[in-house]
This record gives structure tokens, C-alpha cells and sequence, in this order.
């Protein structure tokens, strides 16, 4: 499975889980608006109150989750992108070296 794929699918749910809360949230408080129970600014404080709460939850599960993600493509032994770069570096000096003395051994 492309991990891209899978990275994207989870984030997507954790949007549409907090999509489906903020909407749910809103619906309950309009209820209780109607009823009497809270008073429209109640409501919006509410609602904006539980919004920055899940806000700041996501915030840290998706530094959580991208800390697991690193040290397990790390586990399996996936090079970091500054590795593969230092490696395509070495290899391109290598290569370099290799034309020199081809074209010193045909001079």
C-alpha cells in the first residue's frame, strides 16, 4: 500500500471525525437554544470552546502520529531524504571520478 495513500486516508478521517463533531455540536446547541437551556452567546461560546479543544487535540495526534510514522519507516530502514541526497551526492563525485580516468587512460 502506498504509505502517501494511507497517510492521506487517515488524515481525511480525522477531518470528517471532527466535521461530524462540529456539525453534531451545532445541531445540540441550536436544540438547546430553542428549548431555553442556553442563550445564542452560551451556544457560540460553547461550540467555539470545544472547537479550539479538538483543534489543539488534533494538533498534538498529528505530531504524535508523524513522530510514529518517522521512526517507523526509520525501523524498517527507509533512508531520510538528507541521507538519499547525501548518497546521490557521493555518487555523482564517484561517477564524476570514473569519467576522469576513462579519459585519462584514452589520452
Amino acid at each position: 500500500m502506498d504509505t502517501n495513500n494511507l497517510l492521506r486516508q487517515l488524515l481525511m478521517i480525522g477531518v470528517g471525525t471532527t466535521s461530524l463533531v462540529a456539525e453534531r455540536l451545532k445541531q445540540v446547541t441550536e436544540d438547546w437554544v430553542r428549548e431555553g437551556k442556553f442563550n445564542s452567546d452560551q451556544a457560540k461560546g460553547l461550540v467555539d470552546e470545544v472547537m479550539a479543544q479538538l483543534n489543539v487535540n488534533n494538533a498534538a495526534i498529528e505530531d504524535q502520529f508523524h513522530r510514529l510514522f518517522r521512526n517507523t519507516l526509520q525501523d524498517l530502514g527507509v533512508p531520510r531524504q538528507a541521507e538519499m541526497d547525501e548518497l546521490r551526492g557521493r555518487l555523482d563525485r564517484l561517477e564524476r571520478q570514473m569519467r576522469d580516468l576513462e579519459n585519462r587512460t584514452w589520452k
